[in-house]
């Protein structure tokens, strides 16, 4: 999801880590060290990594495209596909039957048959295009905050576990209770008692 759509969904992380010195130049090494990787031509059915907002197909983290201001502005694109469990069957078949012609026998053995659908699906997935699903992230290191343009769960944890990999640098997810527990100013003693609340169930 773009930060300029006409609707938008946000979730606001708070940065906990210390990035090195200088900055820019430990962003940069991460953004292009996870750089996302193209995956048409290959079996993988899905990859994840870092592309620019402005040019999301052509990513390019030179000189300072991602900065502006305080804020860092880049994207986490993940690149998914999918061939349908039929398609793979009817192709599955196909070579099946075009083996046991050439051979001349009446069955193949399982070895054989998985083989073939191994074979098989390897080449589906190199014929079928990845699905690219971009989502943009701000970063605004001086306040040591994100806000990642998604809610999905599993767009949340990859920008996640990414970032981790990237940085070194953890996102903890800010809702009431990460909000109350780290800004509140709360003491050790009231702490302690956030801690061991447990949510309340309702019923109509």
């Amino acid at each position: 999801m773009g930060i300029l759509s006409a609707s938008v969904s946000i979730t606001r992380y708070k940065v906990e880590g210390v990035l090195k010195n200088p900055l820019m130049d430990s962003v940069l090494d991460g953004l292009k060290k996870n750089t996302i990787a193209e995956i048409d031509q290959d079996v993988l059915e899905m990859t994840a990594g870092w592309t620019s907002t402005n040019r999301p197909f052509f990513p390019d983290f030179e000189g300072s495209s991602f900065v502006i201001g305080p804020y860092f502005i880049f994207s986490l694109r993940i690149d998914s596909k999918r061939v349908p469990s039929k398609v793979i069957q009817k192709y599955v078949a196909l070579e099946i039957a075009k083996k046991l012609r050439e051979s001349g026998r009446e069955y193949l053995s399982r070895e054989e048959k998985r083989m073939i659908k191994d074979n098989v699906t390897n080449m589906l997935y190199r014929l079928v295009p990845a699905v690219p699903d971009i989502v943009d992230l701000i970063w605004d290191h001086e306040a040591r905050q994100v806000l990642f343009f998604s809610n999905r769960k599993s767009a949340n944890e990859t920008v996640e576990t990414l970032f981790l990999k990237s940085f070194s640098l953890t996102l903890v997810r800010i809702f009431p209770y990460t909000s109350a527990l780290m800004d509140a100013g709360l003491s050790d003693s009231q702490k302690d008692v956030l801690t061991g609340l447990s949510p309340t169930g309702f019923m109509e």
